[in-house]
């Protein structure tokens, strides 16, 4: 059930930190695809319910399977560090996000040069720059500090063949 209900993005669990993650940097890009990623969200819960109610609810079909045996210590002892991992994640990912900052740096550096510069500063809707939308100050949010471009140094450019 916590396993579902972590693929939901329940918060507090670690699906919620991946999505919302998601949903803020597509935000920042262009709001019509963080419209379309709300309603596979939306689409992808209904289906992991369905799904949860019909195998866990529904009957047992096959007549080999009615006196299966609930889990044993070894399954115990591989599911619970599992199950604690998703809530350490969806409570505290700041440790994860330390070690993934700087590969996304370079990656989103490559994809699109500029973005720590002076680009995202200039951004439409950022920041505050719009008195119809305003974010909320990223430092604010545990795990989620993104830094300025004076603290970081753009990727070195590659040749082109």
């Amino acid at each position: 059930m916590i396993a579902t209900l972590s693929s939901l993005g329940l918060p507090l669990l670690n699906g919620f930190i991946g999505e919302f993650v998601i949903l803020r940097g597509t935000y920042e890009v262009n709001i019509k695809y963080v419209a379309w990623a709300v309603i596979g969200i939306i689409l992808g819960a209904a289906y992991l319910l369905w799904l949860y109610q019909r195998v866990m609810f529904g009957p047992v079909t096959n007549p080999a399977n009615e006196h299966l045996a609930d889990l044993n210590a070894r399954e115990y002892a591989t599911l619970i560090p599992l199950i604690i991992l998703c809530f350490w994640i969806g409570i505290y990912p700041k440790p994860l996000f330390s070690v993934l900052e700087r590969p996304v740096q370079q990656i989103v550096e490559q994809v699109n040069p500029g973005y720590y510069g002076a680009e995202r500063a200039s951004a439409p809707g950022l920041r505050g720059s719009s008195p119809l939308i305003q974010l909320p100050d990223a430092s604010g949010m545990p795990g989620m500090n993104m830094p300025s471009g004076a603290e970081t140094s753009p990727a070195p450019e590659t040749e082109k063949k």
